[in-house]
């Protein structure tokens, strides 16, 4: 790779790369403090062009779970590498791990790959369409740029559309909606001004709010049941963090499909959409989806490794008991130097919320400090398995330093 700097390689992806990243919550928006580029990574610390270390929780926006350059990791993909890893029909790996897959999730009776979240929950969406007859979808959250349709949809985590998004037709818009995570009162008038009409209801978790799950979940489990649709999970920050099975198996509320990806396979590409056998089986009958690269091994042997290693370390009560740790300091920062935000939700992929009367850049500003101070965060953030009891302590004093400094200018 050539040697350029931060600012330099800056300058090259906004002339190359439409954009400026293939992935738009990538690109540096906090320069000079944020880096532009990651030059490499390894356990819970990325590097960046001009050398700078920063304990990194931003974990590729989610998917590194064990950490950068595990080793158990990379020696399957190595080994796997050596046989090859797309062939002309399928591999043993495809249905190997589609078996465990359908062990560790509890919905999962059939499962099937492909490599990103979006386009996982876009097929889910043509399962749900073709198995009951019906147009209508309804949203709840963000399930990836593909599926961001409607009106009021979010077409990013952060940014809501006005009307329908743009280069969406208007006739295509209409036959999504987006909802706002608990309003049951919403999703009851959709349900009886579409009577007879919905598909689906396709449900991201309110990361902040997650706790509601509790009753919003079995609301959405009913109502759908009773109005003839299907039930879909989208698990791809939940799953393999909260629980390994995600949502469906820390509220014990199953739904008809799911999407998982990041965290599966600790940041190679792959997705999996699952569910009922008689759902999933419309992929024979005429719903058609497909893809080249929905088998590929290495990600397969990536994700074969990883569910060992999840079960033999239990790895999602360390993240549980890692992420508790961290973000409850933090938290205690905010409190002791008076920064009106708080680390709210679970805490293996909590989000920073400001509290009441907080400047509307204050999450920007705390985020600047951070970079400054070497800790790479989001407003997601997440604690991987590499994050040891010193990574968080030597993070804790540094954000102290980006904490204090925030204050001083509040």
């Amino acid at each position: 790779m050539r040697n350029l700097s931060n600012k330099e390689w800056y300058e090259k992806l906004e002339r190359y790369v439409g954009g400026g990243s293939s992935t738009g919550s990538k690109k540096a928006v906090l320069l000079p403090e944020e880096p532009a580029v990651i030059q490499r990574g390894k356990g819970c610390r990325v590097w960046d062009a001009d050398g700078k270390e920063y304990i990194d929780f931003r974990n590729g926006l989610g998917p590194v779970t064990l950490g950068y350059g595990y080793p158990e990791l990379n020696q399957a993909i190595m080994e796997q590498m050596e046989y090859g890893f797309v062939y002309g029909h399928p591999t043993g790996l495809e249905a190997e791990v589609a078996e465990l897959f359908s062990k560790v999730v509890p919905s999962a009776e059939k499962v099937r790959f492909l490599k990103t979240g979006g386009e996982a929950c876009s097929a889910a969406i043509r399962l749900a369409r073709a198995y009951t007859g019906k147009d209508h979808i309804i949203q709840i959250g963000y399930n990836g740029w593909l599926n961001s349709l409607a009106s009021g949809a979010r077409v990013n985590p952060r940014e809501v559309s006005k009307g329908a998004p743009l280069g969406v037709p208007q006739q295509i818009s209409d036959l999504y909606h987006a909802v706002r995570w608990a309003d049951e009162e919403a999703i009851k008038n959709l349900f009886a001004n579409y009577k007879g009409q919905v598909a689906a209801v396709i449900i991201a978790a309110d990361y902040a709010n997650m706790e509601e799950g509790k009753n919003f979940y079995p609301f959405l489990r009913e109502i759908t049941r009773e109005n003839g649709a299907l039930l879909i999970y989208d698990e791809i920050v939940t799953g393999f963090r909260i629980a390994m099975g995600g949502v469906q198996e820390y509220f014990g509320v199953l739904p008809d499909l799911s999407v998982f990806a990041k965290g599966i396979a600790n940041g190679m590409p792959l997705s999996v959409f699952c569910g009922r056998a008689d759902v999933m089986d419309m992929l024979t009958k005429g719903a058609t989806v497909s893809s080249t690269y929905g088998g590929e091994a290495l990600s397969l042997a990536a994700c074969k490794k990883v569910i060992e290693i999840y079960q033999r370390e239990n790895i999602c009560r360390y993240l549980w008991d890692a992420g508790g740790m961290l973000w409850s300091q933090v938290n205690d920062l905010f409190d002791k130097y008076h920064i009106p935000v708080k680390v709210k939700g679970f805490w293996p992929c909590p989000t920073f919320v400001p509290q009441e009367d907080a400047p509307d850049n204050i999450n920007s500003s705390f985020f600047r400090l951070a970079y400054k101070h070497g800790v790479s965060l989001y407003n997601v953030s997440y604690v991987n398995f590499s994050h040891k009891g010193e990574d968080i302590a030597e993070t804790v004093r540094r954000l102290e330093g980006a904490v204090s400094e925030l204050a001083s200018v509040l």
